[in-house]
Parts: structure tokens; C-alpha cells; sequence
């Protein structure tokens, strides 16, 4: 199936689908894997130890693939500087930046008269009118199914995309509660241009530094097993339910605020989870589309096969 969108042509991809940052787990492996297949992929600076580590993944990206990819910028996270990390990366000649979390502004001064193409995740109109208005690009719009950091307003996926379609003349991707062909093609129905996963990618097989444990838990559960932490100190977020997540909660039922919750919620146990297995010591992403993803393919596989998925719906419904 051929496919041309804005989203396609602003980027320069043959597949309407980009790969969320994913924390901790988005490096050169699954970056290139999902470029070379047609989509965007994209690499996860603020997951990285330093600048000179960016600049080796984007590197590496580079020698496994010819195709555009991307660096993504998590800049909310309790203030930590980013800028030494962006400038490495434009150093490097990456030319799609996307940003979550925080104030994009910051990465928009600092891109002012390149030709870096920005785009920004939102959760809400009022945030993507605003990312439209810094000059974004395309703004990526997730709704509350999905995981990772949301919006506050517990919107959903189908309900807020087309209101930012409605209201933006950029381009719009929508994400949350999405890995097949049938939702392609229903966001494409919204009016968005292209989409983008993150839950979807973490069981591929290029998803490498995601530990087994990880992915069979993704393949286990269904769309009621995650769990919203972070909602009592303003930064909801969706991870697998398990008995962290659930002491996690039970902290805030307590009213505890940043300062008891900020040993359970810090990087160091998420990775616990993502890349040593230890259920019990750690936490991790994840969005409802789990009750949907029950294999770990590669990426060109999944890609062809929402292809499939999403022709088979345009042949239907064209009779």
C-alpha cells in the first residue's frame, strides 16, 4: 500500500508511523530498524549518559540506515538541561527533533533559522495550538490510552484528535491506544496524517535492550492490566499494574507528596524493570493497547503487516 500524507512528505518516509522516544529503550538497534522499514525512527537523548553517547547512537543509526531518523527530547524531567544534548545532536546533523514534556520553547529558540523540523508531543488543543503557534512542524496528539506521561485531562485518543485536526493547519499524528493497521486507518479517519507507538515497539525484536520479562508481560496482559501513577503530583503517567505500581499508588492515597514518591518514580527502578527483569523492585511503561500485542516481530514484519491490515479496510469499505 502506498501512502501519502503530510506527515509522509514533511519527513520523508514511505510509512505514516513514527516510533516513540521510548525511555531507556529506543537506541540505534530499533532507531534504524524502523527507519529502514519505511517509518521514522527515533533515538532517545535524555535516556543517554552523556552527549558524547548521542553521538555515537546517532552514528551508529546513520551507518545501519540511509533513511531519516529522529532524536527525541524528554525535557520536563524535574528540570535537568538538555541543551548540551540538542546542540550535540544538531552538531550531528540531525534535522527531526521531537519534543515531550515541559515548555518547547527553550528547543525552538535554540533551532531558530535551521531548517530542523520540530515536532512536539501534546495532550491536549490548547497545548498543540500552542506548539503551532513556536512553530512546530506537526504536533503529535496522545490520548489517555496510552503509556507513558499524558495529559491531566484523561482525554481520549478518538475523542481529542480530531478536535486538534480541527483546529491546527500542521499536520496532526495521532498516538495512544494504537499497533495495527485498523488503528491507522482510524486515525486516519480522524483526520490525522500519520501516527505514532510506543507500547507496540517495545515487543519487536529489534526492541533489544528490553528485557524478556518486559515483553512477555506485554504479551501476557490485557487492556485493564496498567495502572495511572504520578496523577497526585500533576504528571500522570500509565504503567504496567503490578505490586510497585500499586505501592506506588498506595503512597499517593497517603497524600504523600514529590519527596516520599521520588525513590519509587525515578529512572534507576524503572530500569530495574525494563532492563533486569525485577518485577518487584521497579516499574514500566506501558499503554492499554497491551490487551492487543500478542507476538514480538520484527519491525519490518509488524510494517507489512499493518499495511496488509490497513488495505484490506481501504478494499472493504471501497466496494
Amino acid at each position: 500500500m502506498k501512502w501519502k500524507t503530510r506527515i509522509t512528505q514533511l519527513l520523508g518516509i514511505e510509512r505514516p508511523i513514527i516510533q516513540g522516544g521510548l525511555a531507556y529503550l529506543a537506541y540505534n538497534e530499533l532507531a534504524s530498524a524502523v527507519s529502514n522499514a519505511g517509518g521514522l525512527g527515533q533515538l532517545t537523548a535524555m535516556s543517554m549518559e552523556s552527549e558524547e553517547q548521542l553521538r555515537e547512537e546517532i552514528n551508529l543509526t546513520r551507518s545501519k540506515t540511509s533513511n531519516p531518523f529522529g532524536v527525541n527530547f524528554a525535557i520536563g524531567q524535574h528540570g535537568r538541561p538538555f541543551e548540551h544534548m540538542l546542540n550535540a545532536a544538531l552538531d550531528e546533523g540531525v534535522r527531526i527533533i521531537s519534543v515531550t514534556g515541559g515548555n518547547p520553547k527553550p528547543v525552538f529558540d535554540m533551532v531558530e533559522g535551521t531548517d530542523v523540523k520540530v515536532l512536539v508531543l501534546t495532550a491536549g488543543k490548547r497545548q498543540a495550538l500552542k506548539a503551532e503557534q513556536l512553530g512546530a512542524a506537526a504536533v503529535m496528539v496522545v490520548g489517555q490510552e496510552g503509556g507513558g506521561h499524558l495529559g491531566k485531562e484523561d482525554t481520549g485518543t478518538i475523542v481529542l484528535v480530531p478536535q486538534v485536526v480541527d483546529a491546527l493547519s500542521i499536520p496532526v499524528i495521532a498516538s495512544g491506544g494504537i499497533s495495527d493497521g485498523r488503528g491507522l486507518m482510524a486515525a486516519i479517519a480522524l483526520g490525522a496524517e500519520g501516527i505514532e507507538m510506543g507500547t507496540r515497539f517495545i515487543a519487536t525484536e529489534e526492541c533489544t535492550h528490553a528485557h524478556e520479562k518486559y515483553k512477555e508481560r506485554i504479551l501476557l496482559s490485557n487492556e485493564t492490566d496498567t495502572a495511572i501513577i504520578k496523577r497526585s503530583i500533576g504528571a500522570p503517567a500509565r504503567v504496567i499494574r503490578n505490586s510497585f505500581a500499586d505501592r506506588i499508588i498506595q503512597i499517593e492515597a497517603n497524600q504523600g507528596g514529590y519527596e516520599s514518591l521520588k525513590s519509587y518514580i525515578s529512572g534507576e527502578v524503572n530500569r530495574k524493570y525494563v532492563y533486569e527483569g525485577k518485577e518487584d523492585e521497579g516499574f514500566a511503561w506501558a499503554g492499554q493497547v497491551i490487551g492487543a500485542i500478542h507476538d514480538v516481530p520484527t519491525v519490518k514484519t509488524l510494517f507489512d503487516r499493518i499495511d496488509q491490515e490497513a488495505d484490506h479496510i481501504r478494499l472493504k469499505w471501497s466496494m
